[in-house]
């Protein structure tokens, strides 16, 4: 299992997008899936840490996995992998 944080933002196009692939990639590997807004305080907390330069900000098991638009061939092969 796998905990996926997704740092978003409003009105986020590539938000929805990343929200929508991991929901679809839920369906075959085991995620938790928390979404953390940038604005609030452990959203910036996390931004700063992890180096998220803009949303939306990727994080899997504590790491930083992208952020941007989220490609799901390198996630889904990510997660093959691990």
């Amino acid at each position: 299992m796998h905990t996926m944080t997704l740092l978003t933002q409003q009105n986020c196009t590539w938000c929805e997008q990343a929200k929508n692939i991991l929901q679809d990639v839920s369906t075959t590997h085991s995620l938790v899936i928390e979404e953390v807004e940038l604005a609030s305080t452990r959203g910036r907390e996390l931004a700063v840490r992890y180096g998220v330069v803009f949303a939306p900000g990727i994080l899997v098991d504590g790491q930083l996995f992208s952020f941007g638009r989220l490609s799901e061939k390198k996630l889904r092969r990510w997660l093959a992998k691990n």
